[in-house]
């Protein structure tokens, strides 16, 4: 937290303190003037199993012009807000090693899965496009915030088949995000890419554009398993999709199972539609200073205490 006008909080403690002070000055003043007037042996039994009132009531109103003087003190605080005008893409793996089962019951259906969680995760009012990819890349579902409509598209993704084309997958995802000011692709592969264009040449020109890129690789390294119907071996070049995510200032994540790709997938549903943003606190704390000292005032007054 800052503060536009440091110096009032030292006034503030002052005026607390005075505050503080003058009021236990008055309350020792009437409770002399009680004293005065008083039976003593009645006035002691009853001051000791009373509550102390007088002091409540003090705390509270120094609570209230604690809040009226940061209040002035103009504070400010960073804090993360959704963002209304962001947009996703999706980049969904479908090379035939999505179709091996070192992650149940398949590594496709955990993804698909894991999808499902992303799209349940992001704020309403995000844009999300899906972009299957394997040896070519197609948008399967435009940028839409129809989270309905969106579920829907994950029907047409296709079965797992084909090679690895990342670079493309990221080139066609780029462009399927429209113009607004947040945006962000989520690469979920399980594989190296093989196919069409470089992704360490497309991620470096992506970034530059301010659109994030998050990479998720899925699946075990150094399984030993085989792509199904091939003898090429199932792996991910996780050096690569690291340089990606630097590149596109997003991050890299390996998961090895269902659960765990679906809680990755939606951590970055979350921390992709939300950016820090300064939040003026002063009005919030000056409502609570006044309804502290309104609920002191007639408190006071009901406990035959105001000054």
């Amino acid at each position: 937290m800052s503060f536009a006008h440091p110096f009032v909080l030292a006034l503030t403690l002052l005026a607390v303190a005075a505050l503080l002070w003058g009021l236990r000055a008055l309350d020792r003043r009437r409770s002399a003037d009680a004293l005065a007037y008083s039976n003593l042996a009645f006035l002691e039994a009853a001051a000791a199993t009373r509550v102390p009132w007088p002091a409540i009531v003090a705390g509270v109103w120094a609570l209230a012009a604690a809040c009226f003087g940061v209040a002035l003190a103009g504070p400010h605080l960073v804090a993360p807000v959704a963002v209304r005008d962001g947009a996703v893409a999706l980049c969904i793996d479908t090379s035939g090693s999505m179709s091996a089962t070192d992650v149940q019951p398949t590594r496709a259906d955990a993804a698909l899965r894991a999808v499902r969680a992303f799209i349940d995760s992001v704020p309403d009012g995000t844009r999300i496009s899906i972009v299957a990819f394997s040896s070519s890349a197609a948008v399967i579902m435009p940028a839409s915030d129809d989270k309905d409509a969106v579920r829907d598209a994950l029907a047409r993704i296709p079965a797992p088949n084909g090679g690895t084309a990342i670079g493309d997958a990221l080139d066609v995802a780029a462009r399927s995000l429209p113009p607004v000011r947040h945006r962000a692709i989520v690469l979920v592969t399980d594989g190296v890419n093989n196919a069409g264009s470089d992704p360490l040449e497309v991620a470096p020109q992506i970034g530059a554009t301010g659109t994030t890129i998050d990479t998720v690789g899925i699946g075990t390294s150094g399984s030993g398993l085989l792509i199904p119907g091939t003898s090429e071996e199932a792996d991910l070049d996780e050096s690569a999709l690291r340089a990606v995510a630097e590149a596109g200032h997003g991050a890299y994540a390996r998961v090895g199972d269902a659960d765990a790709l679906a809680r990755r997938l939606s951590d970055i549903a979350r921390s992709t539609t939300v950016e820090p943003r300064r939040i003026d606190a002063s009005f919030p704390l000056a409502i609570a200073g006044g309804t502290i000292m309104i609920v002191a005032t007639f408190g006071a007054f009901g406990l035959g205490r105001f000054p």
